[in-house]
């Protein structure tokens, strides 16, 4: 496998600590407005497409949204505080569009499995079945399954890194090892984009996904995050969207 194809697909090794990237600062570069036009979605892509058309009937609308949400933050992210990183937009898309497939009300009861860990796999499944090249379908995969797997020992891929920063900064709005999450988006795009992709009370809705898979499954996933539906629910960064 090239080297070029294993950036492309996010796997190029990234520390799981996220204050080992940003040290103690809350950015690497200071962040700029960056129009959302200016950030292309690659909704003309085959597999892309096909996927957004798999999730669209089985996701809340507030999910998908929220999946808008974590694409645009993550462009902006990878293009204002990892410029050298040339990741793929389709595989950070089809990473954004499956990322929650596992709390979707159809799949969530159906496996003992925690959603992360179920939804990795399924999407794997999915993204084959679509006809997508095999490394972008695992990069997708790998990153779905850990993407609650917030931790400070190790490494990652920078896709799985990348889509923790960016589910947590929709979600909590701040992160333990980053000295101020909420400033690495500008004030700017942070309100443009939540103004695109409105919220409807995602907080709340996650919040109650988040408890109700803990009711359903005590062993699951979502415990790794202590405290996780409180956290959730006291997202101050985003709350004027809410």
């Amino acid at each position: 496998m090239c080297h070029d194809e294993v950036a492309l697909n996010g796997w190029t090794s990234t520390p799981a600590n996220p204050a080992l990237i940003f040290g103690d600062k809350p950015y690497i570069h200071p962040p700029t407005p960056m129009p959302l036009d200016e950030i292309e979605f690659p909704f003309t892509d085959p597999i892309v497409s096909q996927t957004l058309d798999y999730v669209t009937p089985l996701l809340p609308r507030e999910t998908l949204n929220h999946s808008m949400r974590v694409y645009y933050y993550g462009m902006i992210l990878k293009a204002q505080q990892f410029p050298t990183h040339p990741l793929r937009p389709t595989t950070w898309a089809l990473t954004c569009l499956l990322h929650d497939i596992g709390t979707a009300p159809t799949l969530l009861p159906s496996t003992r499995m925690s959603f992360d860990l179920y939804g990795g796999i399924k999407a794997l499944s999915v993204l084959t079945s679509f006809g997508c090249p095999t490394d972008t379908a695992e990069a997708v995969a790998e990153a779905i399954i850990r993407h609650q797997d917030l931790g400070v020992d190790g490494e990652i891929t920078f896709l799985g890194q990348l889509v923790q920063l960016a589910t947590i900064y929709d979600n909590v709005g701040e992160h333990p090892q980053v000295k101020d999450l909420g400033a690495l988006v500008c004030e700017e795009s942070r309100r443009e984009i939540n103004i695109r992709w409105k919220r409807e009370g995602w907080c709340g809705v996650f919040a109650g996904v988040v408890g109700q898979e803990v009711g359903m499954k005590p062993w699951c996933h979502s415990t790794h995050v202590v405290g996780f539906e409180g956290l959730v629910r006291g997202n101050k960064l985003l709350r004027e969207w809410e």
